[in-house]
């Protein structure tokens, strides 16, 4: 008979591509890890993985044997949690994770919520970016994330997932008062394809979304500045040093910026969701994920 915790073992290698990763996410050592795997092909009667010095991959049995094993691993995740889930709202625990302008706005507003009708429920909270939370969601790590996703942008992989829409965020356009299409109300980026521009430092978010943007307005952005608090790319273009594109709910009214509508690139926005794990029937869960659906919509 096979091992459950061996099988789980097996399908962490083909998540993660290695045992060290598949030993991370179960919580043991990569000695250990291997150990279990080796105790699997001998009761598979089978060589599951392709192990040379520097990589391990599955074998064809290893391929076969994962497919016949993610139901059985998910099955026991399902029951586990439908266990934990008889309990009260107030006797569980849930960690939830959020991208930073969302935490402020959506994501603490409802945790509060939530702690004023249930004081007993253990939350914990971690500032992670998409890239970061969908792999804790899966991984176990975290039980709930808020995520947003640009729209253009390949959506991230929800095998084992529940992602569910919360709102949608457009992107706007904040320039200097001094600019002269401040009193324009609406604009077209390619009016702006000589403007110094300001975007983030990573090679996601909304540093991609501004070149991805200005490439559909048929210019290459000039990027005069780079920063990745929206903060503080709204101070640098108060500052006269360039235009940005901003979620509009990041936006806060100071001197010297003026917000405008974008009407050509069109679908300049991400949206917003809320990620849990398929398999997850905590009380805390479905109770927060509510708070939040709630309290999305008054934001919408």
């Amino acid at each position: 008979m096979l091992d459950s915790y061996r099988l789980r073992l097996l399908v962490a290698v083909a998540d993660t591509g290695s045992i060290a990763g598949a030993a991370a996410a179960l919580g043991c050592s990569p000695a250990a890890a291997s150990q279990q795997l080796a105790v699997l092909e001998r009761e598979a009667e089978a060589q599951l993985l392709e192990r040379s010095a520097r990589s391990v991959r599955l074998s064809s049995a290893g391929r076969i044997l994962v497919d016949h094993a993610r139901p059985i691993v998910a099955g026991l995740d399902r029951a586990g949690r439908a266990v934990a889930a008889a309990g009260t709202v107030d006797g569980g625990r849930i960690r939830v994770a959020s991208f930073a302008t969302a935490s402020r706005r959506l994501v603490a507003p409802a945790m509060a919520s939530l702690r004023r009708r249930h004081p007993q429920l253990d939350q914990t909270f971690t500032e992670l970016e998409p890239e970061d939370a969908v792999p804790a969601v899966r991984e176990g790590r975290v039980d709930l994330a808020v995520t947003h996703q640009y729209a253009g942008f390949p959506a991230p992989d929800a095998r084992g997932l529940h992602p569910e829409h919360l709102l949608t965020d457009p992107l706007s356009l904040v320039v200097p008062v001094s600019d002269p299409h401040a009193g324009d109300g609406q604009v077209r980026l390619e009016d702006f394809a000589a403007a110094g521009w300001i975007s983030g430092r990573s090679t996601q978010g909304f540093q991609a979304m501004t070149e991805m943007a200005a490439r559909l307005a048929g210019f290459e952005p000039r990027i005069t500045s780079r920063a990745d608090s929206y903060g503080v790319v709204l101070n640098l273009v108060g500052a006269g040093l360039g235009v940005a594109l901003v979620p509009r709910s990041t936006f806060v009214a100071r001197p010297g910026i003026v917000l405008l509508n974008v009407t050509t690139p069109a679908r300049l926005a991400r949206t917003v969701h809320v990620v849990t794990r398929d398999s997850d029937h905590s009380p805390a869960v479905r109770a927060l994920r509510d708070a939040l659906i709630k309290k999305a919509a008054t934001l919408r």
